[in-house]
């Protein structure tokens, strides 16, 4: 059966650079990067060229760069590093309502132990008003987290203006930027911002690589104590395959990210085209120009988004949903619940991102198998027959 993958979100494969560059460092170059002697020399130097090439993605110094096993765990070194390096300035914290997990569900906690959390509300695309963060600070704000793009609908945010109003307040300013390293241009000196987060994996470097921002003179307390490894920052012999393959996979972004990025736009613009042209009531999430260039999030009306995912899956074609499952109960996407969508239309989201195997010549098949099974869902749906009864939509 033919097999399409349109959810690079959630994974991506390796660069055969990237793989080539870390092979050496399971074996040859098995050193501790610590070690006083001769074995530690290789692993060591080849830690300090990853943080020079992840440097230069985001326009970093080397010096400003800390690996870390994740970018969940990068947001919460940004975030309660800086927050308990700062407690006796103030506890108020602003976040958005559309962060990712990582961001949220770590400030739940910090509430409990007494910090306050000002959530901003997004626009109908899943934009933050940069008026409104302005109006959130108080001489208790000590930090301010706001992510660069959304992961899910692909909205851009205007980082480059709310970080410079933070810093206007003279509150420090950390950005979630693992959607959009690699796809967008970064440069941490143009964009204000004090922390930031990325993720090798989001541009086909290896899983369990992240790293953290930090601008010189920004403190922050460990999560992990220990060692003196990645300035004290990160405790624990250092996952040098990891860093080196976040290095190479930043290294080989870097030169291709403008030619990625028109091929995604590319596809995935043809793809939308083909689908509104042929699949009746669908509806688009996120900026339809502003967001990031291989993600698309589209509602299909009267339809379930797990059901939809299900079928696209024995279909050959792979998806991620808006909707997820929890033991009891289906719950809507907490970004698309944020932008206002209705919890009909949050329930059949799709979120499709196209990557290296994405082609042209699949989106007829993409397009005939979606309109299939959105028409096969929809006639089994009592709420659709009931609006063609009611002659409220065209069937």
């Amino acid at each position: 059966m033919k097999t399409i993958n349109l959810d690079y979100t959630a994974a991506t494969p390796l660069e055969r650079s990237v793989l080539d560059a870390m092979l050496p460092f399971f074996t040859e170059h098995y050193g501790n990067p610590s070690s006083g002697h001769s074995l530690g020399e290789k692993p060591r130097k080849a830690i300090e060229e990853a943080r020079e090439y992840v440097g230069q993605l985001i326009g970093s110094e080397a010096k400003n760069i800390v690996f870390t096993a994740s970018a969940s765990e990068a947001n919460n070194l940004a975030i309660k590093g800086l927050v308990r390096a700062g407690k006796k300035k103030g506890n108020h914290i602003i976040t958005t309502s559309v962060e990712h997990f990582s961001v949220l569900n770590q400030l739940k906690s910090m509430e409990k132990e007494g910090y306050k959390v000002t959530r901003l509300p997004v626009d109908r695309y899943g934009a933050v008003d940069p008026a409104q963060m302005e109006m959130a600070i108080t001489d208790q704000t000590i930090l301010i987290s706001i992510q660069t793009a959304n992961p899910e609908v692909g909205t851009i945010q205007p980082v480059e203006k709310l970080a410079a109003l933070a810093r206007e307040k003279e509150v420090p300013f950390h950005t979630d930027a693992t959607a959009a390293a690699g796809w967008i241009e970064l440069d941490v000196e143009k964009m204000n911002v004090d922390l930031l987060t990325l993720a090798g994996d989001q541009f086909y470097g290896p899983k369990g690589s992240g790293a953290i921002y930090v601008r010189r003179g920004t403190r922050l307390l460990p999560l992990i104590e220990g060692g003196i490894q990645e300035k004290g920052l990160r405790a624990g012999t250092e996952n040098v395959p990891a860093i080196v393959g976040m290095g190479e996979a930043a290294k080989v972004a870097l030169k291709t990210r403008q030619e990625r990025a028109k091929n995604a736009v590319a596809i995935r613009d043809q793809l939308k085209e083909s689908l509104f042209d042929s699949i009746p009531n669908l509806h688009l999430n996120g900026h339809s120009e502003n967001r990031l260039p291989r993600n698309l999030n589209i509602s299909v009306s009267f339809v379930e988004g797990e059901a939809l995912l299900m079928r696209l899956q024995m279909a050959g074609i792979y998806v991620s949903s808006g909707s997820s499952c929890t033991s009891q109960a289906l719950k809507s996407s907490h970004v698309l619940t944020a932008m206002g969508v209705t919890p009909e239309l949050a329930q059949g989201s799709l979120q499709l991102t196209v990557g290296p195997d994405s082609k042209l010549e699949d989106i007829p098949y993409i397009t005939e198998q979606l309109g299939e099974i959105a028409a096969l869902l929809r006639n089994m749906s009592p709420l659709y027959h009931q609006y063609l009864k009611e002659g409220k939509i065209n069937a």
